[in-house]
């Protein structure tokens, strides 16, 4: 339904929760082809790496806002969470673990 009142800002909470990877790659996609500004709220920030401007992530030990090579990194993850996370390259793609 909000996708065919052509809007001009799109908020999308939690819009992949519960999808098969092919929906969700799906619903990527169509987020990411829409002529308007799109706000997503996540726990699920490696399919949407790719199509994101910028990042708001919030971790138990403050936030961070920036584009995803500034947000997404080891140390600035590990910093949010008061513990190691790993970002890594994997075919080409950058993955949270």
């Amino acid at each position: 339904q909000a996708l065919a009142s052509e809007p001009e800002l799109m908020l999308a909470d939690e819009p992949l929760l519960s999808l098969d990877i092919a929906r969700e790659r799906d619903t990527v996609d169509r987020l990411a082809d829409l002529d308007a500004g799109v706000l997503c709220v996540t726990h699920s920030i490696n399919p949407v790496m790719g199509v994101v401007d910028r990042v708001l992530y919030l971790g138990p030990e403050g936030h961070v806002v920036g584009s995803v090579s500034e947000v997404m990194r080891s140390e600035v993850l590990s910093e949010l969470y008061g513990t190691r996370v790993d970002v890594v390259e994997l075919d080409g793609r950058m993955v949270v673990l």
